[in-house]
Formats: C-alpha cells, structure tokens, sequence
C-alpha cells in the first residue's frame, strides 16, 4: 500500500450545539458566518462553551483527509503546529488514535481551534476561529527525512499564503519522490496568492482539487468544464468539484463527469476533504481516473450525512463494502 504525507493547520474543532442565538449575539458573530478571533477573545468563547458541553474533533483541511486516508489503509502522516497546551496534546493524540503518524511542532501560541456553534432544526453552523501556534509554522521547521518513504504529498490551500513554508515543503516532497496534491480550499487565498499558485501548480503539483469557485478564481473561467481543462493543462490530474452536482476529472485527454452519489445530506463540512481523500486512496491502487472519483464521491456522501467531518463506523462499513463492489466490477 502507498503511503501519504500532510501538512496543514492543526485545528481543533470545538463542537457545541447552542439552545439558541444568545452567544452568537454576544461575541457579534452573524449566523452561519466564519470569524477570526484574538486569544483572549478565543479563550473566553471557548469556556463559555465549555459550560454548555462541547465534543473535540481534530479538524483542519489536510488533518481530514489524510485521517480518511488512514482510515482507508494508507499508511499516513501529518505536519502540523500545536501550542503546549492541553488542546495541541488531544489533537496530537486523536490523530494518532485513527493510525495518522504525526510530526506535531510546537508553537508559543496556543494550539489552534475552530468553535463551531450548532443552531435551530437546520443545524446551522457558525465559525470563530483562533489560529494560534498553527500560523507558526516556517520554512525552518522542516527537515527532509520528514517526507523521506511517503509516496504522496497533501498540502492544505490555506497554507499557500505561507509562501516559504509551501516552497520548501515542495521541493523536499519532490526530492523523496512524492507525487503532490493540492486542494485549493478557499477562493480567497487562491485571488490573494494568484501568481505563487499559478507557479506551484505548473512546476510542482501533479493533482489539483479545487470547488467552482476556487477554480474559476484560478483561472478566470466562469464554466467550471472550461476552469478543469485549463487546471489540467498545467499539471497531471485536475478535479473541479461542482457540490450536489457532483465533480468533474480530468488527466491527459481522459475526461469524465462524476454524478453525486447519492446521500441524505444533513451538513456539507468535510465533504471536499473527504472526496481527496477517496480519491487520493484510490488512485494509489493505480485505479482509473473515473473510479478515483467515484470512490472520492462515495466517500464524500457518507461525511455530508452526519454533523461534523468524522464518519461514523456503520457509514464506514457501507462506504468500505460500496467501494470494494466497484472495485471488483472493474476487475471483471
């Protein structure tokens, strides 16, 4: 089996579903809306939700998938920057819990969450973030033997505005010999960072995975078919994920249209982490382009039924035994 390495921001989400919007109003944070926080201001939502009862969830773009990829069987492993602090151990421990070997540096900052408040019968999800000892981390942090024997490299879009950290993270991937993936993650970043992206996808990055709109930011096409063929003629293996209406792939002059798979969808958090992850998973085995994503919209389905981005064991044995019959379809 072949094993995959990410790097990423290590944040702990903490999950806390709200009897109604009273908190929201008082740390001003609109309804289904992400926001940025100081410490302090951090510190205090946090032990405010404490009192309500939170659960912990290690979260984080590429902490998501490469999970998913353990779970699959890869062997993985993440890079990430925790604060010594009681959080960045939990983080680093639940990791480890799902089989994910992890290279945790440790920051001055506290360790980075996400304070997601659950709200009314659509479960509503709003956003305060602290990033904390995650924003630490630097080009001096890596050392080589940390990708030495992985055969993929996952890097998290919001760590391109950290253009060094990302510059010296690829070329070290690329002297152990990894093929390298990118999901673009936010169309914000990818606008922000146009020509340093432009310059990884076209010398680097062997995959990309980008939603609509952060396609169409990187490459100024409002189609999202004509955003895929450009992405693809920059590197091997472009994905355009289109949401409900399910994806697009693309490598060489081999071009498909991946339906959703069918799900009964409750929160779309996870989803885009989750499909890179079957699809990563999947083209490891050497499957064909079609069937990377269909396993990567298998698996996307089963994360869009449940609150939060872990999937929970019976829709793992489902997704697993969906996955294993197309596989076995395609060996004849």
């Amino acid at each position: 089996m072949k094993s995959i390495l990410g790097i990423g921001n290590a944040l702990t989400d903490v999950l806390a579903i709200l009897p109604d919007g009273e908190l929201l109003r008082k740390y001003h944070l609109p309804l289904g809306s992400m926001q940025h926080v100081d410490k302090e201001t951090g510190d205090e939502i946090w032990a405010a939700l404490k009192e309500i009862g939170v659960q912990y969830v290690p979260g984080g773009s590429a902490a998501n998938t490469i999970t998913c990829t353990s779970i699959f069987g890869m062997p993985s492993g993440f890079i990430g920057k925790i604060g010594p602090d009681e959080l960045g151990q939990l983080f680093k421990s639940s990791m480890e819990q799902y089989g994910v070997r992890t290279t945790m540096l440790t920051g001055t900052k506290g360790s980075g969450r996400c304070m997601v408040f659950i709200t009314g019968a659509n479960a509503e999800r709003t956003f305060a973030s602290y990033m904390g000892a995650a924003l630490e981390m630097g080009p001096d942090d890596l050392k080589p033997e940390y990708f030495e024997g992985y055969d993929y490299f996952h890097i998290e879009g919001y760590l391109v505005q950290n253009q060094d950290l990302i510059a010296k993270a690829v070329q070290m991937a690329k002297a152990a010999g990894c093929i390298i993936s990118i999901d673009m993650a936010s169309y914000n970043v990818v606008q922000s960072n146009d020509a340093f992206l432009h310059n990884l996808v076209e010398k680097y990055v062997d995959i990309v995975f980008a939603n609509e709109t952060e396609s169409k930011a990187f490459t100024k096409c409002d189609d999202p078919v004509a955003s895929l063929r450009e992405i693809a003629r920059m590197c091997d293996v472009a994905v355009v994920k289109v949401g409900k209406d399910g994806s697009w792939v693309k490598g060489g002059d081999e071009e498909h249209y991946i339906p959703a798979w069918p799900a009964n969808p409750v929160d779309g958090t996870g989803a885009g982490d989750t499909y890179a992850a079957g699809f990563l998973y999947a083209h490891s085995l050497g499957l064909p382009l079609k069937a990377c994503g269909e396993i990567g919209s298998i698996i996307a389905a089963r994360v869009v039924e449940v609150v939060g981005t872990k999937i929970d064991i019976p829709r793992w044995r489902e997704a697993k035994l969906e996955i294993r019959e197309l596989i076995d379809k395609l060996n004849g």
